[in-house]
């Protein structure tokens, strides 16, 4: 018994070692994930009816509009975007995809990365919006079933919660900058301010939200370990919410950052008292905190969702608006639906395609 204790210990310290060392920059990429070109099939899914988006298009001073597109996915020209698509959010990945087009200069010249887990996704994409361009990427869900604990609310709980975490594997290698946005939120501003984020030498843009109680995101045994309270050392951490990100793909595949996030959870798996409560956000902390290019907050209006247990109704915060984000347990297409909406909700309706 005592053996298997030492080795515990032992095997935890390792793990820490791997996931602070800088140095350690070369490893394998996510084996189990891949993406598709043609990825057309059989779908809960079909249950949606969707209308279909105006079409959009490109100022007479957007770079695509006068030389054209024949790059591709690897057009220098374009802003990438990554979302995500699933059932259970997915008529609020639409509304965002439209947000989006509605309120860019050149919505053509936006490609996005749609991650799934499932088959079908694809042609409803295409018929709610003909003109998009667009790719899709399977997520293999068994790459993060063994590395996620539970967590306050069951969403957060989901594989493809985790999909951002790999996005360096998946997408081409010549997409070199994404903006990850969550499924439950809209663009009131043009996308190409938020593409054009200056990041210095950050690998991630978000905003950072410093009066926040940032020793809550963990749990009292982690602050209790001089060896976790470590990863802080010499940083300025303040919290910074993952469903709105600038991400630097050519820094996160040299450095690896997708191994140095699975070995937090590896640790949080492995380790005989859990060191955090929430979901897929803790890891990003323990990597990034201290070390993320500041946008500014009008980038991500969060938490109009409510908290993770009731959704209760929120206001904005004090300041301008490009992004609203219904970040917490309540959804503005679901309290719409059920007649019980909370006032921000009606702000959502605008760029909801349902039915």
């Amino acid at each position: 018994m005592l053996w298997a204790m030492r080795f515990s210990w032992v095997f935890l310290a390792v793990m820490v070692m791997v996931v602070l060392s800088p140095s350690l920059q070369s490893f394998p990429p996510a084996e189990a994930v891949r993406s598709s070109d043609s990825f057309i099939g059989f779908t809960s899914a079909g249950k949606f009816s969707f209308r279909r988006a105006a079409a959009f298009r490109n100022a007479g001073d957007c770079l695509q509009s006068r030389l054209g597109n024949s790059g591709g996915v690897c057009d220098p020209s374009l802003v990438h975007v990554a979302i995500a698509l699933d059932v259970e959010y997915l008529r609020g990945s639409i509304a965002a995809v439209h947000s989006i087009l509605q309120h860019s200069r050149c919505p053509e010249s936006v490609f996005f990365h749609f991650l799934v887990s499932e088959t079908g996704l694809e042609s409803l994409v295409s018929s709610t919006f003909p003109e998009l361009k667009f790719k899709v990427y399977y997520f293999d869900p068994d790459r993060v079933r063994g590395l996620i604990s539970s967590s306050v609310r069951q969403a957060l709980e989901q594989p493809l919660n985790y999909a951002r975490n790999y996005l360096g594997d998946l997408l081409e290698g010549c997409v070199t900058r994404v903006i990850y946005l969550d499924s439950d939120l809209v663009v009131v501003d043009d996308i190409s301010k938020l593409w054009n984020t200056t990041m210095a030498e950050r690998t991630i843009g978000a905003p950072e939200y410093c009066h926040a109680n940032f020793t809550k995101y963990f749990t009292q045994y982690f602050w209790s370990d001089s060896r976790f309270r470590a990863v802080f050392s010499g940083r300025s951490p303040c919290y910074f919410n993952t469903g709105v990100m600038v991400i630097d793909l050519a820094k996160w595949r040299r450095f690896g950052y997708t191994r140095r996030i699975e070995g937090w959870m590896e640790i949080q798996k492995t380790s005989h008292r859990r060191i955090y409560e929430l979901g897929s956000l803790p890891p990003y902390l323990l990597v990034f905190a201290g070390a993320v290019a500041p946008i500014e907050h009008r980038w991500n209006q969060h938490g109009l969702g409510g908290d993770n247990v009731r959704g209760s109704c929120r206001d904005l915060h004090p300041g301008p608006v490009s992004l609203l984000h219904w970040s917490g347990s309540g959804k503005p297409w679901r309290r719409l639906d059920s007649k019980q909406p909370c006032p921000l909700d009606s702000l959502w309706a605008p760029f909801d395609l349902y039915g």
